[in-house]
């Protein structure tokens, strides 16, 4: 058996350069040194907000540079740990850094409470006083939303000085499950052994076109997930519980509330994509599950299935240098501002793509401000990765368009609608696919793909989005979350979405131990709702042309300067209405209805 690479193994040109970041580890160090020296010229500022508006642009302007240096040294030490855990020396970096954001955040937490402090209609005058204070205008409207919740000066700095250990819940998480878990090996249908970790199941076996694989990993897994399950209960119990206890402690009427002020969602919104797309998208999707088994020839489609291909013949393994052309290609209707940034990304290892020992599991994008983005995926050769790329690319393109045109105060849009650019690139990618070939054959693959996108960001996040709703409407009853209650909320929810269509074994229930994102506060439904955009974005370019696409690049470029709403109506989408979702809910049901023609035209 062939065992997996250390990181130390792995060719450097299939992997980011963080050297970008910090050159070396002493020059990191030293930064972080200058970072904790940098504190006092900040803190002078105490005290001092209410003399006027030109001090409250320094302060902040001043709070804004350090938090910026201080970004790229949590980032450079976020990376290292996601590409090996088990590093000591990540191991302890992440540590340090962990103490010293804590101390930041602690001497910075005088700022909002002495703004919010100042009497009525203070900000708005200063506002009037100081033409320099309008970037952060959106920055102090936000915040003076947050006044009925904001506790004592001293309070906040205390919560502010306990933020490693807020995060602790998530720290240990990714330990467990990066660094201590262990697979056992399984044969594959050509009797060869082979390896089993976290990051090969999620990109490679699950989707593996060799039934005895697939069942066999799925088997593997599933045994190590079980027995960690009450432990990871009991940290996902303690992040709940610190949830749970702020919002009370802030005055919300509930935590999915508080969850949701930052993201400036309603909660009108929130419940419309739970309750819509689990209701109006199960019976599709329960017809594909069934085309599934007719098609695989399985008596039935069991859950560790759900995933394999439907036509492995024509998804012959394609190169990183091949996904990337054809991704560039795909995306040269966003233009050439939007084409560099992609080039650029591909050919300067903003990338990292291997599978290594301690490696994070899924795929993500980090872009800190004043540098460029950092993309993690594990590469597997086929066309569900190209596509994963795509969509990472998609955050990149947005951040760095918001980077080069926003102060860093407005950056960051909400979460709500940070999936819609990701998305969207998947779409443009499949579209692109499609319309460079009449092949009936290649039509119902890329069908396959399109649908690989919907069940990621419509099923597996919506239905992480469902269990997060039972755990934190328990919380707020005080019912304890533990692995037992955690696995029948998950098992029902599955029950509740597939019927019949699915056979759930116990392991299923399980699947709540496989993502980070509880930890990320209400994340997962997000998915959805950005996907719910792009779709509606997407339509809109094939129809319109240049005129959708020159909106959209408007919208990326705006960053954080407006509220998701107000930016998806730049874009003509008015996700208040629940049409959109509806229409996108349709849009899948369009494809297994097409899908399910090709299929039957193929055999007759």
């Amino acid at each position: 058996m062939k065992a997996r690479q250390t990181r130390d193994q792995v060719a450097a040109e299939q992997t980011w350069n963080l050297n970008d970041l910090f050159p070396s580890q002493e020059a990191w160090e030293n930064e972080l040194g200058e970072l904790v020296d940098q504190l006092p010229l900040l803190t002078a500022f105490r005290g001092t907000l209410h003399t006027g508006a030109e001090n409250l642009l320094a302060c902040l302007e001043a709070r804004d540079a350090l938090v910026v240096r201080a970004q790229l040294v949590a980032t450079y030490a976020s990376l290292r740990t996601s590409e090996n855990g088990t590093n000591p020396q990540n191991q302890a970096n992440s540590a340090r850094v962990g103490d010293a954001i804590s101390a930041l955040n602690a001497a910075l937490s005088f700022i909002p409470s002495e703004i919010l402090a100042l009497p009525e209609g203070t900000i708005e005058r200063y506002l009037q006083e100081e033409h320099g204070l309008e970037v952060f205008r959106k920055n102090l409207e936000d915040l003076l939303e947050t006044k009925p919740h904001r506790l004592t000066a001293e309070t906040e700095s205390a919560l502010a000085s306990l933020g490693e250990v807020f995060s602790a819940p998530y720290t240990i998480y990714q330990r467990g499950k990066l660094s201590d878990m262990s697979f056992e090996p399984v044969l594959n249908g050509a009797g060869e052994l082979l390896p089993v970790s976290f990051a090969l199941f999620e990109t490679d076996y699950e989707m593996s076109a060799d039934t005895q694989l697939r069942r066999a990993a799925y088997e593997s897994f599933s045994r190590t997930l079980a027995s960690y399950q009450n432990s990871f209960a009991a940290v996902y119990a303690t992040e709940v519980k610190k949830q749970t206890v702020l919002s009370r402690l802030r005055g919300y009427e509930s935590v999915t509330q508080m969850l949701l002020q930052p993201q400036q969602v309603t909660l009108d919104m929130y419940h419309n994509i739970l309750d819509i797309i689990g209701t109006e998208l199960a019976p599709h999707m329960r017809r594909y599950a069934r085309l599934k088994a007719k098609e695989l020839g399985l008596e039935k489609l069991r859950f560790c299935d759900l995933k394999a291909p439907l036509d492995p013949e024509f998804s012959p393994p394609i190169t990183i240098e091949e996904a990337g052309a054809t991704i560039k290609s795909a995306l040269s209707v966003m233009g050439s501002e939007y084409a560099q940034i992609m080039e650029t990304a591909l050919e300067n290892r903003w990338i990292d793509y291997v599978d290594n020992v301690g490696k994070s599991t899924g795929a993500f994008c980090s872009t800190p401000y004043s540098n460029h983005s950092y993309i993690l995926i594990t590469w597997s050769g086929n066309m569900r990765s190209a596509f994963t790329l795509a969509h990472e690319l998609g955050h990149a393109g947005h951040f760095m368009l918001a980077g080069q045109n926003q102060a860093y105060a407005n950056y960051r849009p909400s979460m709500y609608f940070i999936e819609a650019p990701s998305t969207l690139n998947e779409l443009l990618l499949a579209q692109h696919i499609v319309e460079r070939s009449d092949d009936p054959r290649l039509k119902r693959w890329v069908i396959l793909q399109l649908l690989n996108t919907y069940y990621h960001n419509f099923v597996t996040h919506q239905l992480e989005a469902q269990l997060q709703r039972n755990v934190y409407e328990a919380a707020q009853a005080d019912v304890p979350i533990t692995a037992k209650k955690l696995s029948e909320w998950k098992g029902q929810v599955l029950a509740d979405f597939w019927g019949d269509a699915v056979e759930l074994d116990e392991a299923a229930s399980l699947t709540w131990m496989r993502q980070p994102h509880y930890y990320m506060g209400l994340y997962p439904y997000t998915y959805a709702a950005g996907l719910t955009a792009s779709t509606a974005v997407a339509a809109k370019i094939r129809e319109e042309g240049q005129p959708a696409v020159d909106r959209w690049l408007d919208v990326l470029k705006a960053g954080g300067t407006k509220k998701p709403l107000e930016l998806m109506k730049m874009a003509g989408i008015d996700m208040a209405d629940p049409q959109p979702i509806r229409e996108a809910v349709a849009y899948v049901g369009s494809l297994v209805a097409e899908l399910e023609q090709l299929f039957d035209a193929s055999e007759q």
